[in-house]
């Protein structure tokens, strides 16, 4: 399927123009068919990754109206041989949440509120224990470094700085479903993913982060204004989720269910996906009394640390808590139960229904500011920050510097 660009942004009042590339400004004889990692290095790259001068023959694409196109693109880890790949989502307009006679439906999905969405890549699956764990290496490197007194991390380069996650209380309980490369990763918390998408971001030179809840639901929607991407029945959950009925023993492989009308997989069920958002229980009249008109600034930064907001259901779920609006608050005196540190970790989870949380990266087609990447990368809860830097002071957590050398460093 093709996206007309022009379209999706004249609700938003934009007009479609180069303005929207991922990287340092170029001329459009250097754009090129970016479908792989594989093309021009550096600078180019960054730019060109993810967009062609000619429409591709198959497979989904956003028409720029400037003689380019947003297209598919597999991206490499660097130092690794992992892959995944980002879908490209069209911009519009969508209804946010459910409406008042939609049967099921849970008070906090209302009331919905008309929002404009900016196109953006997505992530085809979710984020896999394959990608994940090479985040969690980084914990022993950045030890490694501390001991060396190698990559230091003062306050002059703190901002490119990362934590990483400290190794698993319980490893068992945590894989006690499977740590397979291609099931989806589980019980990190909100804030280990926003720091899972810094150090992804800060080592590809590309912006991925986590969604708004709206982003999030616009995407999973896939055009669609029903119950679920695929229709209003919930029979036809066989075909596309992973759930309580067909997923006994625990999440699945990543799309292996068909996608949404996007190209998506797993939307609904296999893993719930974190988004930025904090959880309101009053729904989102805030949006309302705001005057918020786009996904994008429909955000409660958490002031807390829980609850936030969870997306799509999982395999531990019902099909009514699979559906598009359907939300799952986050609960940190239930979810982190069994840890016996204290602080708690910020970084996991001990108890279910953590087993089923997992997140899947976004990337905007405008670049975004480094002011405005941070609420995405950083906690905004100063409790959180607190913890982690409690963690880190009693020498249970550390620092590292993140940068497009850190893959060979952490290789020596």
């Amino acid at each position: 399927m093709t996206f007309d660009l022009k379209r999706s942004l004249r609700p938003l009042g934009i007009a479609a123009a180069c303005t929207f590339v991922a990287g340092p400004f170029l001329p459009t004889d250097l754009l090129s068919n970016a479908h792989a990692v594989e093309s021009t290095a550096g600078a180019t790259e960054a730019a060109t990754l993810g967009f062609a001068k000619e429409k591709p023959a198959d497979g989904p694409s956003v028409d720029l109206g400037d003689g380019r196109f947003m297209v598919p693109y597999t991206e490499k880890i660097p130092g690794t041989d992992i892959t995944f790949e980002m879908i490209p989502v069209p911009g519009g307009t969508f209804n946010f949440g459910s409406p008042e006679d939609a049967d099921p439906r849970e008070e906090d999905e209302g009331p919905t509120v008309e929002l404009k969405v900016a196109p953006m890549w997505v992530a085809k699956t979710e984020t896999t224990w394959k990608m994940y764990k090479e985040y969690m290496r980084m914990y022993a490197v950045f030890k490694s470094f501390e001991s060396e007194g190698v990559r230091v991390v003062d306050d002059s380069n703190r901002a490119d700085a990362i934590t990483a996650p400290t190794e698993l209380y319980d490893p068992s309980f945590t894989y006690e479903y499977g740590e397979d490369d291609e099931q989806p990763a589980v019980t990190m918390t909100q804030y280990a993913a926003q720091q899972y998408t810094k150090w992804l971001s800060l080592i590809t030179d590309r912006q991925y982060r986590l969604p708004t809840e709206a982003e999030w639901e616009y995407a999973a929607r896939g055009g669609t204004d029903t119950a679920y991407s695929w229709g209003d029945d919930p029979e036809a959950v066989e075909d596309y989720a992973w759930y309580f009925d067909n997923s006994f023993e625990g999440p699945s492989h990543v799309g292996t269910k068909k996608p949404n009308p996007f190209g998506l997989h797993d939307m609904h069920g296999n893993a719930a996906e974190w988004t930025v958002n904090e959880y309101t229980e009053e729904g989102y009249q805030w949006i309302i009394d705001g005057e918020i008109k786009d996904a994008f600034s429909a955000v409660r930064w958490p002031e807390t640390p829980w609850p936030h907001v969870a997306r799509g259901g999982s395999w531990e779920s019902d099909p009514p808590e699979l559906r598009s609006a359907s939300r799952l608050a986050s609960n940190d005196e239930d979810w982190k139960y069994e840890d016996p540190n204290f602080p708690k970790s910020p970084w996991w989870f001990t108890d279910d229904p953590s087993r089923g949380v997992g997140f899947r990266l976004f990337r905007s087609l405008e670049p975004l500011t480094r002011d405005q990447l941070k609420n995405f990368w950083e906690p905004t809860a100063l409790e959180t920050v607190d913890d982690v830097d409690s963690r880190i002071s009693g020498g249970r957590g550390g620092w590292g510097l993140v940068d497009k050398d850190l893959p060979e460093a952490a290789a020596e």
